[in-house]
């Protein structure tokens, strides 16, 4: 039924579509033949809008994984590089949620630990819409920023790394089953910023997933049943994706091939000084529109990437 709605909304999307460039066509042509040009300006955004439409609607062909079209869970970890890291882990927070919302997405934290003086440690979110999945599987890596540190006296260059993990989100018990025998819970006290605000009672879940050493967990709600199910959400759809990564590892050796994407392997820079570019690694695409990149703007990158590894 998943698999049906999503062909119905593409077979839709596609209509949609050609009805407005039909609509677009026509009224151009009468803008022409009665020779008016004052709606020059509404044409020229129309046809953007749906050049736009368009580019993501075949960007959706290339969407052909088993969990493409599932919502994604998204993970931010600061690396190296102390409060610069992690205020430039909170700087690609801020830039996957623009493009969500920019995408008509919605995104949740489930779970963030704030840094120490500054930005984020760490922060998981979920992120639900078409595709999700499909496209942020492209930011899978180690992001790093060239810039000039405003947590430096010296305002000397620093470089800052952050490590983004993507997962789609899967279903306990349909996609992959856990046995609960090979889980640790532990409860503790949630954190706070002091006074009321910190929790009396022991609500935050920690869960280790005891053969494979993962461990998720979760404190923004203030129910531990609540905080439990998205841990255990978490946690299935990071188990489901280790099992991909080892079928693919799987059929890379068979093929001679085998291209890590662990942490130390880089996909993108973003230089901010003493020029402005980035450039994605893999692909060799790149733009001196840095900030629109830290905007949201980071379409070109998805795209680049999907294409390259179609075949």
């Amino acid at each position: 039924m998943r698999n049906l709605a999503q062909l119905k909304k593409q077979v839709n999307d596609w209509n949609t579509l050609f009805s407005e460039v039909d609509d677009l066509a026509e009224f151009t042509k009468l803008c022409i033949s009665e020779e008016d040009s004052s709606m020059f300006e509404s044409i020229t955004d129309d046809l953007l809008m749906v050049r736009t439409k368009s580019e993501r609607l075949e960007l959706d062909l290339f969407l052909s994984g088993e969990y493409d079209n599932r919502n994604a869970i998204l993970t931010l970890h600061a690396g190296a590089g102390g409060v610069d890291s992690q205020d430039w882990a909170e700087m690609l927070l801020r830039m996957y949620s623009r493009w969500s919302n920019s995408a008509g997405n919605t995104i949740e934290i489930l779970e963030s630990s704030p840094g120490d003086e500054a930005g984020i440690k760490s922060a998981t979110l979920q992120i639900k819409g078409d595709n999700a999945y499909g496209y942020l599987k492209a930011e899978k890596g180690v992001h790093r920023l060239v810039r000039l540190s405003p947590y430096d006296s010296d305002h000397a260059r620093h470089t800052s790394f952050a490590l983004v993990e993507v997962v789609p989100e899967v279903e306990e018990g349909v996609d992959i089953e856990v046995d609960t025998d090979d889980l640790r819970i532990d409860v503790f006290k949630a954190g706070g910023a002091g006074g009321q605000s910190v929790q009396k009672n022991s609500t935050a879940i920690r869960i280790t997933h005891i053969p494979t050493g993962i461990k998720v967990s979760c404190q923004n709600e203030r129910s531990q049943h609540q905080n439990k199910v998205i841990a255990m959400r978490i946690l299935v759809s990071r188990l489901a994706d280790l099992q991909r990564i080892q079928r693919e590892k799987h059929i890379s050796e068979i093929k001679g091939k085998h291209v890590s994407a662990e942490w130390g392997n880089q996909i993108r820079s973003y230089v901010l000084h003493p020029y402005k570019l980035v450039k994605d690694h893999r692909t060799g695409e790149e733009t001196a529109d840095a900030d629109g990149v830290l905007d949201g703007d980071i379409d070109q990158f998805i795209r680049s990437y999907l294409t390259s590894t179609v075949g």
